[in-house]
């Protein structure tokens, strides 16, 4: 182990974070690596919970901004004359630019950390929430909700910073809650915005100035939250990427960007993972787009009552999404990463059946009935994916958080081009139709997640072949990097990660394992005991 890296082991034991020359003592109890052991709610301290504050806020501004427009679509359509089909291309539109922005924010992550990643975002999208105030034709229009819909990468931001700082064992209650928290903007939108626009309207100014008014109020925010961001955030528990990599606890090899990506893409379980979240994350994208207008016109109430009815779609997020994760977080004590994966299975195959009982359904009573339990299903399944994504890869997480994540961008445009667009190249159905075929969609792709396996844990019908954990990720290494001791993150990872063989054998494998590294004196408490086993631990310390 090199000099540097000595030095990066022993600023945990000393309270100092790499590249901080004043002490610092972490506010909650951490693991190896330096990660939060608890999700302390009601705490903004450096660095675990002001990143998960930080993260679920800046991706929650993200969410309202991209479904702004929607929200005031009555009077916008009105001002720009806008018909049926140019709103349709424009909500398509909203969806696509994210999906090649999330894949190049989760290589840039990986490199630059998600601190800068985030901030970065907040401040260069505040430009096209501005400028929307300006337009006046529907190509303006349908271009600006692209250019406002890139930045949902912010996505990404949020689930490799949380899941950087959170422990193996509440990961995924942790990326959950955050992620869902985010999700709901999508559903506070169509409560805030139009209020927002009501209050300036009442100050006196013109209906069709009033909506474009309104959309400064998110700019000045994602300026806000981009400097604040930027100015108090961490990357990492240890510290800030740059001063990591200039201590030797990162890869800074020649050529070491590209095997980063190489390893995150051709991890086949990157590919099946992003398949399904194509259909949990991408549906209700789907159903964001299309639940307004499917209440009004089959219902025939007016456009107030069916936002709210609509938004309750969205809002769910604000507990079904983190819910997810909770119960991908507790099936994993008994049952490790088997358990995770079944989890989500069984939870993403009952949202397709609910999605298909929604066409079905003839009153409005057992319609949003069943869109509730659909919307508490399709969420949840969200946050069961982002408790098996972390590990996949760990030197690649943000290359696999982000294409996983595009997989949830390009699934709402395939579903929305297959079953509700009624484009010539598509079937015409009734949303209805749409529905119903959807649903068996989501169903069909479920079954995939039967080819996800682990060699050390196994999958759904089969178990591990008995190899280790530090094999599976040192894999992702070079020989030259392994000599250069740049994996030992991963090792660090790789033994937090016994968890997930489940409590009985992970208590069995500690026993009989060492660690092949030089471990730091935290590290001394990290096997599996009783006494580990009451989590997630979220609190409002």
């Amino acid at each position: 182990m090199s000099d540097s890296q000595k030095a990066a082991l022993a600023s945990l034991e000393s309270g100092k974070p790499v590249g901080h020359d004043t002490p610092f003592v972490y506010n909650v109890e951490v693991d190896s690596e330096a990660k939060a052991k608890r999700v302390r709610l009601f705490s903004v301290a450096a660095p675990h919970m002001r990143a998960f504050h930080l993260s679920w806020i800046n991706f929650f501004m993200t969410f309202l901004a991209t479904f702004a427009p929607a929200s005031l679509i009555p009077i916008i359509r009105e001002d720009l004359s806008l018909t049926k089909n140019q709103l349709g291309t424009a909500g398509t539109t909203t969806v696509v630019g994210a999906i090649f922005a999330r894949i190049f924010m989760g290589v840039t992550l990986d490199i630059m950390g998600p601190r800068f990643g985030s901030a970065l975002i907040m401040c260069m999208f505040a430009a096209p929430v501005f400028l929307f105030a300006l337009i006046s034709d529907a190509s303006a229009f349908a271009g600006m909700r692209f250019l406002i819909g890139i930045c949902l990468a912010n996505f990404v931001c949020c689930q490799q910073w949380v899941g950087s700082m959170f422990n193996v064992k509440i990961v995924g209650t942790a990326n959950a809650i955050t992620a869902g928290w985010g999700n709901a903007g999508g559903g506070a939108t169509q409560i805030i915005m139009p209020a927002i626009y009501e209050g300036i309207r009442n100050g006196g100014v013109p209906a069709f100035e009033a909506w474009r008014w309104a959309f400064f109020v998110p700019g000045g925010i994602f300026l806000v939250l981009g400097l604040l961001t930027w100015m108090t955030g961490w990357d990492a528990p240890r510290g800030d990427y740059r001063v990591l990599k200039a201590n030797g606890e990162m890869a800074t090899l020649k050529g070491s960007t590209w095997r980063l990506i190489k390893v995150g893409l051709f991890n086949y379980r990157t590919w099946v993972m992003m398949f399904n979240y194509g259909y949990c994350f991408g549906v209700e994208l789907t159903v964001d787009n299309i639940i307004v207008t499917y209440l009004y016109d089959k219902y025939k109430m007016d456009l107030v009552t069916a936002g709210g009815l609509g938004a309750l779609f969205g809002l769910m997020n604000v507990f079904s999404r983190p819910s997810g994760g909770m119960i991908s977080d507790l099936i994993a004590i008994p049952f490790g990463m088997r358990g995770r994966i079944w989890a989500l299975f069984i939870i993403q195959f009952l949202g397709g059946l609910f999605c298909l009982a929604m066409g079905f359904t003839e009153t409005l009573a057992a319609t949003i009935a069943i869109m509730i339990i659909f919307s508490i299903f399709c969420q949840q399944a969200c946050g069961a994916t982002y408790g098996v994504v972390p590990f996949v890869s760990r030197r690649s997480y943000g290359v696999v958080a982000g294409l996983v994540g595009a997989g949830g961008n390009l699934g709402a445009v395939i579903t929305q081009v297959i079953f509700f667009s009624g484009s010539p190249g598509s079937p015409v159905l009734s949303k209805d139709d749409g529905l119903i075929w959807m649903g068996v969609m989501i169903m069909g792709v479920s079954c995939t997640l039967v080819f996800v396996h682990f060699p050390m844990w196994g999958s759904m019908f089969f178990p591990g072949n008995g190899s280790s954990e530090e094999d599976y990720y040192l894999n992702e290494w070079s020989a030259e990097e392994i000599a250069m001791g740049l994996h030992s993150t991963s090792m660090k990872f790789a033994m937090e990660s016994r968890s997930q063989r489940g409590f009985k054998a992970s208590e069995a494998l500690t026993a009989s394992m060492k660690l092949p590294m030089e471990v730091d004196s935290v590290s001394q408490n990290t096997s599996i005991s009783p006494e580990d086993v009451a989590i997630p631990a979220v609190d409002a310390k």
